[in-house]
């Protein structure tokens, strides 16, 4: 059965950097894109980045310029850099398997993905 682990969580200053790592187990990564997601309470989960197999990163405005979204296919990991970070970054993070080897026009669609994590929580004081 595939498994993912996220951690680097954890209590950070406003503009401050934290790196977030995701290790799978039950599959390879190789062959799909993978997605990072974030939920903060009270709000539905919202796609912070995904990356295809061959590296391209996709990110939504909020994250961009601030956040890095990297692989290691031989480790089966993927991270997520984030730095200047801000309070509105605060949330659960979780990743997940794409289905496809691309990020589609439709990248942040949740039923894009399977494998979810349990999550890592970033909190980003003011």
């Amino acid at each position: 059965q595939s498994q993912a682990v996220e951690s680097g969580g954890g209590l950070v200053e406003a503009g401050g950097s934290l790196r977030l790592s995701c290790s799978y187990s039950g599959l390879t990564i190789e062959n799909y894109a993978m997605g990072w997601f974030r939920q903060a309470p009270g709000k539905e989960r919202e796609g912070v980045s995904c990356i295809n197999t061959v590296g391209k990163p996709y990110y939504p405005d909020s994250v961009t310029g601030r956040f890095t979204v990297s692989r290691d296919d031989a480790k089966n990991t993927q991270y997520l850099q984030m730095n200047s970070l801000k309070p509105e970054d605060t949330a659960m993070y979780y990743c997940a398997t794409g289905q496809v080897a691309a990020c589609t026009q439709s990248w942040a669609n949740l039923a894009r993905y399977n494998a979810w994590g349990q999550g890592t929580q970033v909190t980003v004081s003011s």
